[in-house]
C-alpha cells in the first residue's frame, strides 16, 4: 500500500470504529451520487471520510463536518498515469497548482528530463519539493539516461542507480524504456536494468515496433506503451498484452485515432496519459481532466472514461488503496455536477478540501539548489561554426508531422551560397542546430528541417528531450547565434530573436528546464513568445513544443543531436 504516513493499529481501530458507525467521521459528503469504478454504476449515498481515509459510503454516518452536495457527483481522485512533470516549465510546486484543481491528485512520473541534466540530484530535489504538496507523485526510475549513446547528456543513469532507487518510498518500477534498439540487440546494461525490476511494473516506449520485433520487446518484461499512433499499431499490441496508455498531450495527440480501441473488452488494459504537457495547455484546457473531457465529447460513456482516469492507472501501478470510492481507500475526491462538462468544483486530497472552483487552496514552498542552478556550459564558438558546406547535391531534411512528435525523412536539393547551405525560407526547410551545453564539449550538430515557417529570425531552447542540449532553428545563422547565446545568458530557457536582437524570452534558471514564477506569469510569457513566433511567420501551434522533440533520437524517422543526424530506424 502507499499511504502518505503508515497506519498504526489505533489508528486502524479507530477508522474501523467509523466504519461501523460508532464513532463519527471527520468528514460526510452528503447527498452524493457516487461513480463505483468497480461496476460502472451511479449510487446515490454519503461518504464518511476519517484521518483521510473513506470510513465507508452509505446513509448511516454522522461527522463532525457535514457538506451537502446536493446530488452532484463524487469521483474519485485523477491519476496521471504517466507525465514528465518538466514538460510543463513549472517547478513542482507550481505544477501542483496548476492540476489539483483540475483533480488530478496522483501522478506517476518518470523524472529522466532533470535526470538526463542533474543526474540522481535532480530527482531527489522534485521528489524532496513533492512531499509537502497535496499531490501524490510516484516515480518510476528513468531507464535511459541518456536515451541513447548517440547524444551527450549532463549526466548517466546506470543499473547499480536504478537499484538504490528502487526500494525508496513511492517508486514503483522502471520508467519507459525508450532505448528499444538496446532491448532488441540484447545490451548488458539495459537488460540488467530490467532484470532488477522483476516484479515491478515497467513502462514502455516502442513506436512503431510490430512483429517478431513486439514480440521480442515484450519478452523482456515490458508492460505498456503510450506511443502508438495508429488504431492497427493499438490493436497488436493490446492482443500482446500491453497496456495502452491512450496520449493526448501538448505536443503529441493520440486519443481521436486510438479511442475506437477502447471496447467492452479492451477497456480494462486502457488508460489516459498526457506524457508531456505545457503549462499554456494546462492553464486553458487542464490535465487529464481535459483528456477525460474530450473522450466523453468523442461519444466514450462518461463512467469508462472516469475508468481509465482512476481505477485502471491504479490497477496497472499496483496503488491498491487508489482510484476508487470505496472503503479504506485513500480520499482522494472530487466534486462536479454533470458529467458531459466535467468541470470541477471541489478538489480533497486525503480528505482535505486543497481546491475550489478551480483555484488551489494551498501554498508551496520553492527551496533553493544552487547545484541546479547553473547547467549551462558551451564551449565558446563563432558563426563560422554554424556553416554547412554544400557537398553533395540532395540532403535529408527533418520534416514536423503537426500534431505528432514522429516525423519525416525528406531527401531535397538545397539552396547554397558561396559554397553553403542556407535556410530556403520559399520553402519551408531551415537551418536546424545542436550545441552540447552540459560539458562544453563543443560538439555541435548541424542539419535541416521543414515544417516550422518562420520568414525571418531564429528560435532557441535548452529544453530538447531528453538530454536537453540547446537547439535553435532559423532563417539565418547570425539570429542563430544570438539566440543560442541568449540561453546562455539566461541559464536556460526559451529565446526568438530576429534582425539581431533578441525580441523575446522565458528564463528557465532551474536546470535549463523549469521556472519558479507562478503558473499565470509563466503562461503568459510563453503565450507572448509563440504570438511573437508566429508574428515571424511560423505555422506550428506550439513551436518551441515541436522544436524540443527534434534531438530526441528514439522517435522516428530523423532526428539531429550534438553528435550528428540520426535515422532513427
Amino acid at each position: 500500500m502507499f499511504w502518505r504516513r503508515k497506519i498504526n493499529h489505533r489508528e486502524l481501530k479507530k477508522l474501523i470504529a467509523v466504519a461501523k458507525g460508532e464513532a463519527p467521521a471527520d468528514l460526510l459528503l452528503a447527498h452524493a451520487k457516487i461513480i463505483n469504478t468497480f461496476t460502472a454504476e451511479v449510487e446515490p449515498g454519503n461518504v464518511a471520510i476519517f484521518d483521510g481515509i473513506i470510513a465507508g459510503v452509505g446513509d448511516y454516518y454522522e461527522a463532525r463536518q457535514v457538506i451537502d452536495l446536493e446530488g452532484k457527483f463524487v469521483i474519485p481522485g485523477l491519476i496521471n498515469g504517466h507525465t514528465h512533470i518538466e514538460s510543463s516549465l513549472l517547478h513542482v510546486g507550481r505544477y501542483a497548482e496548476a492540476v489539483v484543481p483540475h483533480g488530478t491528485c496522483a501522478v506517476v512520473t518518470d523524472l529522466h528530463e532533470i535526470a538526463n541534466v542533474c543526474g540522481i540530484g535532480g530527482i531527489k530535489y522534485i521528489m524532496s519539493c513533492a512531499r509537502s504538496l497535496p499531490l501524490d507523485i510516484f516515480l518510476m526510475v528513468p531507464s535511459c539516461v541518456p536515451a541513447t549513446k548517440l547524444e551527450t547528456s549532463g549526466a548517466q543513469l546506470s543499473a547499480d542507480s536504478v537499484q538504490a532507487y528502487l526500494g525508496k518510498e513511492n517508486v514503483l518500477g522502471l520508467g519507459e524504456v525508450m532505448d528499444f534498439p538496446a532491448v532488441l540487440s540484447g545490451d548488458r546494461e539495459m537488460l540488467l536494468k530490467i532484470s532488477l525490476c522483476k516484479g515491478k511494473v515497467i513502462d514502455g516506449h516502442a513506436p512503431g515496433l510490430k512483429g517478431k520485433a513486439l514480440e521480442a520487446y515484450l519478452a523482456a518484461g515490458i508492460l505498456s506503451d503510450h506511443e502508438s499512433t495508429t488504431l492497427k499499431e493499438a490493436e497488436e499490441k493490446l492482443k500482446r498484452g500491453m497496456y495502452l496508455m491512450i496520449r493526448e498531450g501538448s505536443s503529441a495527440k493520440n486519443l481521436d485515432a486510438l479511442l475506437p480501441a477502447v471496447s467492452d473488452q479492451t477497456y480494462p488494459r486502457c488508460l489516459f496519459v498526457v506524457d508531456d504537457r505545457s503549462c499554456v495547455d494546462l492553464f486553458n484546457d487542464g490535465d487529464i481532466d481535459a483528456v477525460v473531457r474530450k473522450a466523453i465529447g468523442r461519444g466514450l460513456d462518461p463512467v469508462r472514461a472516469i475508468q481509465l482516469a482512476t481505477i485502471n492507472p491504479a490497477v496497472y501501478f499496483g496503488l491498491h488503496r487508489f482510484g476508487a470510492v470505496a472503503p479504506g481507500y485513500i480520499a482522494n475526491l472530487m466534486v462536479i455536477d454533470d458529467l458531459a462538462a466535467f468541470n470541477i468544483e471541489m478538489v480533497f486530497h486525503h480528505g482535505q478540501l486543497v481546491a475550489k472552483e478551480g483555484k488551489p487552496l494551498f501554498s508551496v514552498d520553492i527551496p533553493k539548489d544552487e547545484d541546479l542552478a547553473h547547467t549551462v556550459n558551451i564551449r565558446p564558438f563563432n558563426i563560422e561554426a554554424l556553416r554547412m558546406a554544400a557537398c553533395e547535391k540532395v540532403y535529408p531534411i527533418i520534416e514536423v508531422i503537426p500534431g505528432q512528435i514522429v516525423t519525416k525523412k525528406r531527401i531535397e536539393e538545397m539552396k547554397s551560397e558561396g559554397g553553403f547551405i542556407v535556410s530556403d525560407v520559399d520553402r519551408d526547410i531551415l537551418k536546424l542546430v545542436v550545441v552540447e551545453r552540459h560539458r562544453a564539449s563543443g560538439n555541435l550538430g548541424l542539419g535541416l528541417v521543414k515544417g516550422f515557417g518562420l520568414k525571418t529570425g531564429a528560435m532557441a531552447t535548452s529544453f530538447a528531450h531528453d538530454s536537453h542540449n540547446i537547439v535553435a532553428v532559423g532563417t539565418n545563422d547570425e539570429d542563430i547565434l544570438m539566440a543560442i547565446k541568449g540561453i546562455e545568458r539566461l541559464e536556460g530557457g526559451l529565446v526568438l530573436t530576429s534582425g539581431g536582437e533578441i525580441l523575446d524570452s522565458l528564463p528557465l534558471p532551474i536546470a535549463g528546464l523549469l521556472s519558479t514564477e507562478p503558473l499565470e506569469v509563466v503562461v503568459n510569457k510563453l503565450e507572448n513568445l509563440e504570438r511573437t513566433t508566429i508574428s515571424l511567420g511560423c505555422s506550428l501551434p506550439s513551436p518551441f513544443a515541436v522544436l524540443s522533440f527534434l534531438a530526441l533520437p528514439v522517435i522516428p524517422e530523423l532526428r539531429l543531436t550534438d553528435l550528428g543526424l540520426v535515422e532513427v530506424d
